[in-house]
């Protein structure tokens, strides 16, 4: 069966637009295809800098031909109804319709629609301008002379040829000479801009990824990540170093080069008294490099590894002097931020208020940042008010936090007033993402508790499912307050998540403090922290989902809790004992017999069976039902007190201890007796051991 090689080459494609657009590329035209009425064994995308590949393999060499028969009205019916199905059907007249008689509905027309199968060839022709022209780039633009025409391709670059080969293993292949705005495919691609400008005539994919390789061009991204990898790991070994691996820039640093060439850089070790942090985002955000550290410690050296996509013939001496050139006139700018953030203010006496309302020291550099971004009225949000009145509200919050975790509530409150501060620091300015760690780094400076300092850096984790979640109870405090702020504030103004958007990162918060009260133990009820119940089911999504990434199942999760249980870490302990206990013996056959007591219970209260207000011990007539009857008495005592000292397995266990009786209930008692009253006893019976079982959990809700 025949392959099909497609090549859109252009201008470079933006480093972070490259794995996605080779996707897309991928899914239009296989689906297109596929609409079509061809099939496909297998295909693969592939992307550069400057072009995107897709390789089809085991391609249709044509659409079977399709014979549709299209039901029409009745022979009797009227003559729009008829005008109606000949449009629909495409016929001429109605003579081109045959007659169907059914003995029910009578005669009616029956279009017989044919249509014969296309070449693969003409398919792909077809559909690949279209897939071109409303190519899905976040960013598209125009270009030469043809830009000035209404509806001229827009492409993230210009495009600049476009490559499109068919034919099976062994034979010649032919080109789909499809045009697109002047550009016509053909078989013809270029390799490196600079090493092999010189064209490059293809005919399937192997050829043409063995000639691009002959031409500079590693055309799989994978494959050039690992060379930049290896490469990079091997130099800074053999200069007795350690590469500070980085994935994100490895993934951008591989879209910027088609023949990746690793060189090593150095800067003046004077610079190594910024903080590793700040030079290593000064070197990946402005050069694209990667930075190494001694191969014992965690200070980094003043070497830097850049990835060049030359083979220069001086070895790289002049690649190596220019990035190194840039290299430091960025660290002497953050040198400088560096020096700046732990000097005065030059306007103190206009920080006075703010200091006053916060407790702010003005000789420290921190506290003038603080009442600096107070006095400045630096907005938050626009219904929400400023950074300053934020800070108000979580201090206040932290402040009943801080007797709930136990946390010393004069250090949680310097925490608190000084968390925000380095939002007005240079280095911040400068590294959005350096919020918080640079926080902490000042404060260290300043002489803060060390408490104080970690919560300014751990106030905003965890930020994410793999983050680390706070320790200290300073730290827990914080961040608890930050993130309960956020979301109450939020709800407040009805800026909620919906669907996929979530602007304020508002699930992110909710899985924080989730995370935070169950790894961290704290009991914290939320609906009287919040005041809100819709806030409080929430969180109870983002329980469930966290439980289930830990492997709970959704029953039972479901089954424990109740809209109105605001202590999470209580429900997670809970589905806890409840999946130990229902995977055991005695707990899958007691969910058995609970769930037939109270289905059964169910039912008779629906059609509104008398069920007894308590338990008469006259009316227990067999020993089944009074052995039952105790047996449940006793076990709700047992589980009750377990469940006062929140030892649910204990509460479990002893629930377990129904089993043999509620077997034996149903084997000798006929609950619907003819007596009315003893059965409104039995009921009440069945209704006892839902009550039993349900202050541990809702058994009619388990699976099973």
């Amino acid at each position: 069966m025949p392959d099909l090689l497609l090549e859109l080459r252009s201008e470079e494609i933006p480093a972070r637009m490259q794995r996605k657009a080779a996707g897309d590329l991928k899914k239009l035209v296989t689906d297109a295809l596929v609409e079509a009425g061809l099939s496909y064994e297998g295909a693969r995308e592939y992307w550069t800098p400057r072009r995107l590949t897709l390789d089809i393999r085991g391609l249709t060499a044509r659409s079977a031909d399709v014979r549709e028969e299209r039901k029409g009205p009745r022979t009797d019916a009227n003559e729009k109804a008829i005008e109606g199905f000949l449009r629909g059907a495409g016929l001429s007249s109605i003579s081109e319709a045959q007659v169907s008689s059914d003995p029910k509905k009578g005669d009616f027309y029956v279009a017989i629609i044919s249509k014969p199968g296309r070449a693969a060839e003409e398919i792909v022709a077809g559909v690949m301008p279209d897939i071109i022209k409303n190519f899905p780039w976040p960013k598209s633009m125009r270009w030469g002379k043809a830009s000035a025409r209404p509806g001229s391709l827009r492409w993230v670059r210009p495009l600049q040829s476009i490559v499109c080969t068919f034919g099976t293993e062994h034979e010649e292949t032919v080109v789909i000479p499809f045009e697109i705005d002047g550009i016509v495919a053909s078989n013809v691609t270029y390799g490196h801009r600079f090493h092999a400008p010189e064209a490059i005539t293809v005919k399937r994919f192997e050829d043409y990824a063995t000639s691009l390789e002959k031409a500079y061009v590693v055309l799989d991204a994978e494959r050039r990540k690992d060379i930049i990898l290896h490469d990079a790991r091997d130099v800074a070994f053999a200069n007795g170093l350690e590469l500070v691996e980085d994935e994100g820039l490895l993934e951008e640093v591989s879209g910027l080069v088609e023949w990746p060439q690793v060189l090593m850089g150095s800067f003046e070790e004077d610079y190594l008294s910024i903080p590793s942090e700040i030079i290593r985002l000064t070197i990946k955000t402005n050069q694209k490099c990667f930075v190494t550290r001694p191969q014992v410690g965690e200070t980094l050296s003043n070497r830097f590894i850049l990835i060049s996509n030359i083979q220069a013939t001086d070895g790289g001496k002049e690649i190596i002097h220019g990035n190194g050139k840039v290299v430091r006139a960025r660290l002497s700018d953050a040198l400088h931020f560096w020096k700046r953030d732990q000097g005065d203010l030059p306007d103190l006496e206009t920080l006075e208020a703010s200091a006053e309302k916060f407790g702010l020291d003005l000789k420290k550099p921190l506290d003038q940042r603080m009442a600096k971004l107070d006095a400045l009225n630096v907005t938050f949000h626009a219904k929400l008010g400023s950074q300053g009145e934020r800070v108000a509200r979580i201090r206040a919050l932290a402040a009943d936090l801080a007797r709930i975790t136990g946390a010393d509530a004069a250090l949680v409150d310097r925490a608190v007033v000084l968390a925000k501060a380095d939002l007005r620091t240079e280095a911040v300015g400068e590294f959005p993402e350096l919020q918080g760690l640079m926080g902490r780094k000042y404060a260290v400076l300043q002489g803060e508790n060390a408490s104080v300092a970690a919560a300014i850096e751990d106030h905003y984790k965890p930020q994410g499912p793999s983050d680390r979640v706070p320790e200290d109870k300073v730290a827990i405090t914080v961040a608890l307050a930050d993130k309960l702020d956020t979301l109450v504030g939020f709800w407040a103004i009805d800026e909620k998540p919906t669907g996929s958007k979530d602007p304020y990162a508002l699930r992110r918060a909710a899985l924080g403090v989730v995370r935070i009260l169950l790894e961290r133990g704290v009991r914290l009820p939320l609906l009287a922290t919040t005041k809100d119940a819709d806030l409080l089911a929430f969180f109870h999504d983002r329980l469930k989902v966290y439980l289930r990434d830990l492997g709970a199942r959704h029953d039972l999760i479901d089954a424990v809790l109740t809209p109105e249980t605001d202590d999470l870490l209580m429900i997670a302990r809970r589905v806890e004992a409840l999946t130990a206990f229902i995977t055991s013996e005695d707990g899958k056959n007691l969910l058995a017999g609970t769930k037939r007591a109270t289905q059964l219970l169910a039912a008779e209260e629906k059609k509104g069976t008398v069920v007894a207000d308590s338990i008469s011990e006259a009316l227990l007539k067999l020993d089944a039902e009074k052995d039952l009857f105790a047996a449940v008495k006793a076990a709700s005592g047992e589980a009750s007190d377990a469940i006062a000292k929140e030892d649910f397995r204990s509460a479990m266990a002893a629930l377990s201890k129904l089993r043999a009786p509620v077997d034996r209930f149903f084997e000798d008692v006929l609950v619907n007796d003819e007596d009315a009253a003893i059965r409104a006893n039995r009921l009440a019976l069945l209704r006892l051991i839902r009550e039993a079982t349900g202050t541990v959990a809702d058994f009619s809700k388990i699976a099973g």
